[in-house]
């Protein structure tokens, strides 16, 4: 009979050459499954012998450690991946986690910044330093691109068309979408090519990168977030936000001009339009503060 261990590894496997997921969507599963793991030893239950009603208990234990609904959320759906690969490799006959319910989640609509306050932002960055242009860079393409901060940090220049106005981005499951890129991107990655990065070392195996730091390799996740969380604080903006706020901010903002729901959803790359359909949540919001403050009625 093959291990908890043995099985969580075969199901890594199948994430990565079946579904061709991103490591880091891979990563989040198996910890999903090391948890559900960790429980099921303790009632000394292997994943082929665990009962809906066993499951059931670890929803409860996962409600009674104080995790987030969505969080709870994120977890059985890890769980439920899992049992859904042990169907399909004929290890159980019936999933045991179909009776299991997702908890509810309000939706939370997300942070988003005033076009105002992105100039400000951007204005707050000082230019004389060697990462001045690297770092207006960034936003501008984060904001202008909407991308994800992952597919920033692994922008590689092959994967720019600038004379034909389009950036090339690897999304999520190594899914690639057409982003169109807009004159004041190409700009300002000229100028920081030219000024920064063509004056440093470059680590080997960085070459092909577009953005990176002081010691010539490729930015971390957490480096954009340092690097976005300072530049609010000097701006003065108080409003909690992080590099995935230029993308939200992004859609918002094309919703706000008339751009097509479906446009939208093909630029940010969601697979269902469920998630984009977000955006029009914070556009009602917009409209409402837009007739209190303009209506005549409301003078």
């Amino acid at each position: 009979m093959k291990s908890w261990n043995r099985y969580i590894k075969d199901f890594v496997s199948f994430l990565k050459i079946e579904r061709g997921l991103a490591e880091n969507s891979i990563l989040a599963y198996q910890n999903d499954v090391a948890k559900l793991m960790n429980f099921a030893l303790g009632l000394e239950v292997g994943p082929t012998k665990i009962s809906s009603a066993q499951l059931k208990s670890f929803v409860k234990e996962l409600y009674d450690l104080g995790l987030s609904a969505r969080t709870q959320s994120r977890i059985i759906s890890g769980v439920k991946q899992f049992f859904h690969y042990l169907l399909l490799e004929g290890e159980i006959n019936d999933d045991p986690s179909e009776l299991v319910e997702m908890p509810k989640i309000g939706r939370k609509l997300p942070e988003v910044l005033s076009i105002e306050e992105i100039d400000i932002l951007i204005d707050t960055i000082d230019l004389s330093t060697k990462e001045g242009h690297r770092n207006k860079a960034i936003l501008e393409t984060l904001y202008s691109c909407g991308l994800r901060v992952s597919e920033l940090v692994n922008l590689e220049f092959e994967n720019i068309f600038f004379d034909e106005g389009f950036l090339r981005v690897i999304g999520k499951g190594n899914k690639q979408r057409l982003v169109p890129v807009s004159s004041s991107v190409e700009k300002e990655i000229g100028i920081y090519v030219n000024d920064f990065r063509s004056h440093s070392t470059i680590q080997p195996g960085n070459e092909s990168y577009v953005f990176l730091n002081r010691r010539g390799a490729k930015l971390t996740r957490v480096m954009i977030f340092t690097i976005i969380k300072r530049l609010s604080e000097k701006a003065g903006i108080s409003k909690n936000i992080s590099p995935h706020t230029f993308r939200h901010s992004f859609a918002t903002h094309l919703l706000e001009g008339g751009a097509n729901l479906r446009a939208i959803q093909v630029m940010l790359g969601h697979e269902s339009i469920t998630t984009t359909e977000i955006y029009t949540h914070l556009d009602q919001h917009y409209l409402k503060d837009a007739i209190i403050s303009f209506h005549p009625r409301n003078q």
